[in-house]
């Protein structure tokens, strides 16, 4: 790989890498970390990494470091104490776009990605087979599984719009 496809790596993929990330995470100031680790990454590895091969590359560097973020934050314990007068009272809102997120937030790590990376961002079994390590028999299950998890969230009662 050369510099120039480097660039042209940059142009083509960093808003998608980010998408998914920053849809997974939710942080956006942590997804453009994880995207510049991967972009550093493949810079470092540009004699190596095969410029068809790239896109998957990159995928792969960001959802591996995605996950150890969030397995780095999860061992992180925070307490946090509040006063009477910093609570606030929410009204339920009927929102599609906050009960898909709602939904989302249901799954497992995993689940998500592979919801994301399918249904969002478009990517055939195989390239997220690539970009997960998982092989595409995997991707299917995992994927039906989460499609059915998702389903069952949707139709609760307390979810209908």
């Amino acid at each position: 790989m050369t510099e120039r496809d480097y660039n042209e790596c940059v142009n083509l993929y960093a808003d998608n890498v980010f998408r998914f990330i920053v849809k997974n995470l939710r942080h956006e100031e942590d997804a453009r970390d994880i995207v510049q680790t991967a972009f550093e990454k493949l810079w470092r590895n540009l004699e190596t990494v095969n410029v068809e091969k790239s896109k998957a590359f990159l995928f792969t560097v960001a959802y591996n470091q995605m996950i150890d973020h969030i397995r780095k934050v999860k061992r992180i314990s925070l307490k946090d104490t509040f006063s009477a007068e910093a609570r606030t009272y929410s009204q339920p809102v009927s929102n599609l776009k906050k009960n898909l997120q709602d939904a989302l937030n249901t799954l497992n790590e995993t689940q998500r990605s592979l919801v994301l990376l399918k249904d969002y961002e478009g990517y055939s079994y195989e390239e997220i087979g690539q970009i997960t390590g998982l092989n595409e028999s995997q991707v299917k299950v995992y994927l039906h599984r989460a499609r059915l998890n998702l389903r069952n969230y949707l139709v609760k009662p307390e979810n209908v719009l």
